[in-house]
């Protein structure tokens, strides 16, 4: 079945302005409905309610520790987490999954240390926990130790062709560092 046929699908539903049918129709944000009329009726519709918060499922027995209300599982735009079920009175939420502290003091502030975070594209990334105080962040996995060169205090693990290798953290040196890390993949 071609695109255009699937998108030409009929829903048997009502416009609610001129009465025609609606269609599903296949714009730059993807698919949604429209009406069979268009250009003279330009009603439009969402194919699919908006999946912002909605609630998967309700966690009986969980309270909310500002309000004292159920507790319920939510579908986000950046996945799955916790929020209360008087939202938007009460707009408490938890995270399903806690960032990994990896123990490494953060090699610009020296205050704080650095958690394993992950982007609202799915990629990880490491980051200081005193943001926005400090911006600190690395796309690759740190690793203590020191460069030999400059003496930055923070190495980086990063996959070659061979094998896996540490390298200065710091962005004006760069230099691989001589101690290999064991393949673990």
């Amino acid at each position: 079945m071609s695109k255009a046929a699937i998108f030409a699908a009929r829903q048997n539903e009502p416009c609610p302005e001129c009465g025609a049918e609606l269609v599903i129709r296949s714009g730059r944000h993807g698919p949604f409905l429209g009406c069979s009329r268009y250009p003279e009726c330009e009603y439009i519709r969402p194919l699919k309610a908006q999946a912002d918060g909605h609630v998967v499922k309700v966690l009986e027995g969980q309270l909310c520790p500002q309000c004292h209300a159920t507790l319920v599982l939510r579908q986000g735009r950046y996945g799955m987490f916790i929020g209360c079920s008087d939202y938007p009175q009460c707009t408490h939420i938890e995270a399903l999954d806690k960032p990994d502290n990896t123990a490494l003091v953060c090699p610009q502030c020296k205050q704080g240390t650095l958690l394993q975070r992950t982007s609202r594209y799915g990629k990880v990334f490491y980051a200081c926990d005193r943001y926005p105080a400090c911006q600190f962040a690395l796309n690759h996995k740190p690793v203590a130790g020191e460069c030999a060169e400059c003496h930055y205090p923070l190495l980086i693990e990063k996959r070659t062709a061979a094998g896996t290798k540490c390298f200065c953290a710091s962005k004006l040196c760069g230099k691989p560092v001589t101690t290999e890390v064991e393949d673990d993949a």
